[in-house]
């Protein structure tokens, strides 16, 4: 059986409390888990994918683009966009009877995050090993 704790007490005080200090805070933890998890949702993850899709062909899909895109309705991609803007990983604009979505840098870095793309001029582990 395997214990994934130490048998040794040896802390790098020095080491620890550096990074210690550097933590995110409370609010802003809870703020970043709260973005997380709305990305954990399938809709809403697939919604973000759309949008990171969209960035190089002009950055903007409107709700109905998106709702034919995931194949769902407009409604129910209406609801999980606000929820999206309300946690800054996409913003809006209304162009004319429209409304126009994209992602934020916020949302963008998350995405990338979760599918598991590497931020641009960073090698993965596996090109680093190899």
């Amino acid at each position: 059986m395997s214990d994934d704790r130490c048998d040794l007490l040896c802390i790098d005080a020095p080491r620890a409390e550096a990074i210690r200090e550097k933590l995110l805070g409370e609010e802003r933890a809870q703020e970043s888990a709260e973005a997380a998890r709305a990305l954990s949702d399938p809709t809403r993850l697939t919604l973000a994918g759309a949008l990171g899709e969209a960035g190089g062909v002009g950055g903007e899909l409107c709700v109905c683009d998106l709702a034919w895109i995931s194949g769902r309705a407009q409604n129910l991609v209406s609801h999980h966009m606000r929820t999206l803007r309300s946690l800054g990983l996409v913003r809006s604009r209304r162009d004319g009877k429209l409304v126009m979505y994209r992602l934020t840098g916020r949302g963008q870095a998350l995405l990338g995050a979760v599918i598991g793309e590497e931020p641009e001029g960073r090698a993965s582990e596996e090109e680093v090993s190899v």
